[in-house]
């Protein structure tokens, strides 16, 4: 993209949830857990009305965070969370392969924790010559200030915030 900023277009986004699970969820001090909650699904939600593709994450879900959240699996019938075992989705061989294979450029994400599984991506990401968008208000971190912090670090490093209300009004326009 050139230095001017081009309004977000369903047809060329690809949606990345990472990590929505209960056993990461109760860490999450940086916005009320309902709050984020509701926000990534209406996130998720916008998402899916506009037919943009959605790749789902998951970690330990076996082990102590537990499956992907049960909203969220309402929503995202037929979608299949990719479980990985490290932090990073971009360095796990399925999720990023599944991110290339939408044919995208544009990356919305949403997820937790902020202050590694979801900045992680997004600096991966943005390396690789991805456009990134951080839903920040459907993220969590574990305190105000390292929330804060990790998205003032992904958006110094090139990625661009918004929340899940500014995605869906730039994909409806009218």
């Amino acid at each position: 993209m050139s230095g001017t900023e081009v309004l977000l277009q369903p047809e060329q986004c690809v949606l990345l949830l990472v990590d929505f699970q209960a056993g990461l969820a109760f860490g999450v001090e940086s916005i009320p857990r309902q709050v984020l909650l509701n926000n990534a699904i209406a996130t998720t939600r916008t998402a899916r009305a506009f037919d943009v593709p959605v790749v789902v994450s998951t970690s330990a879900s076996r082990a102590y965070s537990g499956p992907l959240l049960p909203p969220l699996q309402q929503i995202l019938t037929g979608v299949q969370p990719i479980e990985r075992k490290n932090m990073n989705v971009w360095e796990d061989e399925a999720a990023h392969d599944a991110v290339i294979a939408t044919g995208r450029k544009r990356i919305l994400i949403a997820g937790l924790l902020t202050e590694a599984c979801v900045s992680f991506p997004v600096l991966s990401s943005l390396r690789d010559g991805f456009e990134v968008f951080v839903v920040a208000d459907a993220c969590g971190g574990l305190t105000p200030a390292s929330h804060q912090l990790a998205l003032t670090r992904m958006q110094s490093a090139g990625a661009k915030l918004t929340s899940w209300l500014q995605v869906l009004l730039e994909f409806q326009r009218d």
